[in-house]
């Protein structure tokens, strides 16, 4: 899977990708760092990636339907810190296929993932 990550996910996490075979690169190592979600958004679409972020203004389905583009992933945990983010993103990105998210809205809480998929408004939950 292409994937993007957010400068708000840890530098780590791309080593963590790519050691499970995704081909990832990071808003930081583009020279993105601090630029507008606009220009984060258009730079994931462009390059055909899952954006990877925290930032709950990729979570509005008004603006990014679902269908509509390459695929949002937004962690919500609700233990601080980069540790606890790495944990559960390593849980989530070795035991699951990422590859059906592709175009998909996909929330990952501490103890549950939220998917919404373009070819319907239902929500699936998957533990």
């Amino acid at each position: 899977m292409k994937i993007k990550l957010d400068e708000n996910m840890p530098a780590s996490l791309k080593g963590l990708l790519a050691s499970l075979g995704h081909d990832t690169d990071t808003v930081v190592s583009e020279g993105l760092a601090g630029r507008d979600d606009s220009t984060i958004w258009s730079a994931a679409q462009e390059a055909g990636r899952l954006l990877v972020t925290q930032d709950l203004d990729f979570s509005d389905l008004r603006k990014f339907m679902p269908g509509t583009h390459n695929g949002v992933v937004l962690f919500r945990l609700q233990e601080p810190g980069w540790p606890a983010l790495m944990s559960r993103a390593e849980s989530v990105f070795s035991t699951i296929r990422v590859d059906d998210w592709a175009g998909c809205l996909v929330v990952v809480t501490q103890h549950k993932i939220r998917v919404r998929r373009p070819e319907r408004d239902a929500e699936t939950g998957v533990q």
